[in-house]
């Protein structure tokens, strides 16, 4: 790969993930970052209290969509934009500018390729899929519904995070969140009025807020694109010099791709809860879906920490600096667990305040009320695992991260199985559950404080021999 003088100066921005005090620096990138995914968040909850008043059955069948949505989602913005982050920053890191300004139409085409993927697969096995879930009249032919529209246009979904992922590379958090916070004001009003119509235009129900949702995503990209290739812009990617190089691909690819198998445990532990849960019925389906929201949401609120994490961990490894890096590693971590447990005790103690936003059925409401109570209590594990996994990303280390996704993927589904057949009910699926995120949580930061970055992990205290191996080498 190309390199520039080792002695070229830095960027001012990429001086400060070098250089600035850790805790301010990430608070202060991280707070527009929250900004952005708190704002998608709430794209998706704004969609589901409209569709909410649609009934249950339309509630149901966005909660049989909704892994499906949300691993596209933490694919494509978490896992794969991970790696499109984390390869710019190492680049930059390492004053390799002419990589990084290649590296943004290759993860483009990356994009564009996995959007495809996503598209056909769903598709032509949706179908199956949510049967299988549980799905089954009203609700099946409600998710079979808004699952088509949204995933007919997946390269939109895609190719919007991808933009985002590589200005949060450079350290640019603001321009995403502008774009994402403007875009939810449009989407506000968008939602209801293709959903339910307006004088003479006709209500579309489940499917306008699928494609609100999209021409949300399309023209955001559009912004986000007129930006990346503007003066303004930190990178200058140009198409008059494509040159496709797997070096390049590779940089990405080996850290998405990882990062993709935690992905799909994650929401598959989600879909398996699902189904175990659809033997209680539509309303403990509707119920779960939308108490489990918070679980997702806690996803993109965490990722507000987690990608400013990615820049600085992965600015530091480039530029020689593991000391600074698992610093702000710690930092962060301490950030996220205190946020994502903050959240969950007051959802366990609240959940009523929760769930009666979208339904008022009572058993909807008992459902969800179980896994708030159950679950919500150890939501800061899951937040400390979270974190700990992008910070992973930025350092370009992440087989520990995928064991402890893959153990919660065992124990959620696991056990949950095993309470089905010894007897139990909903509470036991859920303690199954909690279990798994405490497991995920603890596992992610044995590993880092063990030294899994730098070499076998080992005992905590050996962290600092291993780092002086990693300088003498």
């Amino acid at each position: 790969m190309s390199a520039q003088p080792a002695d070229g100066a830095l960027d001012p921005r990429t001086r400060r993930m070098l250089e600035a005090p850790i805790v301010p620096t990430l608070l202060r990138l991280g707070a527009p970052n929250i900004l952005v995914m708190f704002s998608q968040a709430a794209v998706g909850l704004i969609e589901t209290y409209f569709v909410g008043k649609l009934g249950t059955d339309a509630l149901a069948g966005m909660a049989l969509v909704f892994p499906m949505v949300m691993l596209m989602q933490m694919t494509s913005a978490g896992a794969m934009g991970g790696g499109i982050a984390s390869a710019i920053a190492r680049a930059l890191g390492a004053r390799r500018r002419a990589d990084a300004d290649a590296l943004v139409l290759h993860a483009l085409l990356i994009a564009v390729v996995f959007g495809l993927l996503f598209m056909v697969a769903v598709l032509f096995g949706g179908h199956r899929l949510y049967a299988a879930m549980g799905g089954a009249g009203a609700a099946l032919d409600a998710a079979l519904t808004y699952s088509n529209w949204v995933f007919a246009g997946a390269i939109i979904v895609w190719i919007f995070n991808s933009l985002s992922a590589i200005l949060r590379g450079t350290g640019n958090m603001a321009v995403p969140a502008v774009v994402t916070v403007a875009g939810m004001a449009v989407l506000i009003p968008l939602s209801p009025l293709l959903i339910f119509g307006w004088g003479p235009l006709p209500g579309m129900g489940i499917a306008g807020g699928a494609i609100a949702l999209l021409s949300y995503y399309l023209v955001g990209s559009i912004i986000l694109a007129a930006y990346l290739w503007s003066s303004k812009s930190l990178l200058r990617p140009s198409f008059a010099e494509l040159r496709f190089r797997w070096p390049l691909f590779s940089d990405i690819l080996r850290i998405g791709l990882i990062g993709t198998v935690s992905t799909v445990a994650t929401n598959l532990a989600i879909g398996i809860t699902i189904a175990l849960v659809g033997g209680f019925g539509t309303a403990a389906i509707a119920g779960y879906g939308t108490a489990s929201r918070l679980e997702y949401l806690l996803v993109p609120l965490v990722f507000g920490l987690g990608a400013p994490l990615i820049a600085m961990v992965g600015t530091c490894i480039g530029a020689g600096q593991p000391e600074r890096a698992l610093r702000a590693t710690w930092a962060g971590a301490a950030l996220a667990f205190a946020m994502a447990e903050a959240i969950g005790l007051l959802a366990a103690a609240f959940p009523h305040a929760w769930l009666s936003l979208f339904d008022t059925d009572p058993a909807v409401i008992e459902a969800g009320s179980r896994y708030l109570r159950t679950v919500g209590p150890v939501y800061g594990f899951f937040g400390l695992g979270l974190v700990l996994y992008f910070a992973s990303q930025g350092a370009g280390r992440l087989l520990w991260p995928v064991i402890g996704n893959v153990l919660r993927l065992a124990i959620a589904a696991g056990g949950g199985w095993l309470a089905l057949r010894w007897g139990g009910g909903l509470t036991q699926i859920f303690f199954a559950q909690a279990v798994a995120l405490v497991v995920y949580g603890l596992v992610n930061a044995g590993s880092i404080a063990g030294g899994a970055w730098f070499g076998p992990v080992g005992r905590p205290r050996g962290t600092a021999a291993m780092l002086s191996r990693v300088r003498a080498s």
